[in-house]
């Protein structure tokens, strides 16, 4: 059986069961439409889930890098979760760019009173151009306040050396000895994602107080990279709200994303790094 023909009778399958799960995105908007909120409602109907969506941040960017960000009101994001979550059940959530103290509290409450089965957070903080998206007090707010609410996160080596204030990992031993600082953070699991180290395969580390395992795939030839860890953060989410399991929901959720690259040259998007092909099983 080919891969397409599986990913169909997969979301075939998902979308049988008793109920059709309600996934929340809570992340910036991109123009461009290959990362933030754009993308994960994408990733998220791909894996059959029901996609809904809180908007932290306005940016101006395309796929050859970013030219503003306009972070939305606390108090307005605050209205924007009470709407959701007084009215829709929501079974995992995913959060993705916080630029604030106040609204990575405002986060933090609405999901302490109404709070789903799984949180995922991907400390969105370094894009793919490598033009930084938070200021100190937006690492600050993340690193304190949103990695201790969170069921699991998923940086990737940029990021985790902001949340740690160190130096970028540039081997596998460098990623395995970061693995005890970032589950100091209080997030129970953590997903560090290799994908800027050098070689044929991209090693992941998943990691938990009982141990921690690598969860390679082959690196694809490509540079369509644009919102990459937004997918696979938000695939993650889309398949623990699935009932997956952790272990199975991550490689679930890399399988989709390695194909999903190898797809995306079937797109003409932009001038830069192109997005991935999220619906590649279905276009």
């Amino acid at each position: 059986m080919g891969f397409l023909q599986a990913i169909k009778i997969t979301a075939m399958t998902t979308s049988s069961r008793s109920h059709i799960p309600n996934v929340l995105t809570i992340a910036g908007s991109d123009p461009a439409g290959g990362a933030g909120i754009q993308a994960d409602l994408k990733t998220f109907s791909a894996l059959g889930a029901y996609g809904t969506s809180v908007i932290t941040a306005l940016t101006a960017q395309n796929t050859q890098g970013v030219r503003g960000v306009h972070p939305v009101p606390a108090d307005f994001i605050a209205a924007q979760l009470e709407a959701l979550l007084d009215d829709v059940r929501i079974d995992a959530v995913k959060i993705g760019m916080v630029a604030s103290l106040d609204v990575a509290e405002v986060i933090r409450d609405a999901l302490q009173r109404q709070r789903p089965r799984w949180v995922v957070l991907d400390p969105v903080m370094v894009a793919k151009s490598g033009d930084i998206l938070v200021n100190d007090a937006g690492i600050q707010a993340v690193r304190d306040v949103l990695v201790p609410l969170a069921d699991v996160i998923t940086p990737n080596l940029p990021e985790a050396a902001v949340l740690l204030d160190r130096p970028r990992a540039s081997d596998a031993d460098a990623m395995e000895a970061m693995v005890p600082g970032l589950l100091a953070l209080g997030a129970p699991n953590v997903l560090l994602k290799g994908g800027h180290l050098q070689g044929e395969r991209c090693p992941d580390l998943l990691a938990s107080a009982a141990g921690s395992s690598w969860l390679e795939a082959e690196r694809i030839p490509t540079d369509n990279l644009h919102g990459t860890g937004c997918s696979l953060s938000s695939a993650i989410a889309a398949c623990l709200a699935h009932d997956d399991a952790l272990v199975s929901a991550v490689q679930r959720a890399k399988v989709w994303l390695s194909q999903a690259l190898h797809e995306s040259e079937r797109l003409d998007v932009g001038k830069g790094r192109g997005p991935v092909h999220h619906f590649h099983a279905w276009w």
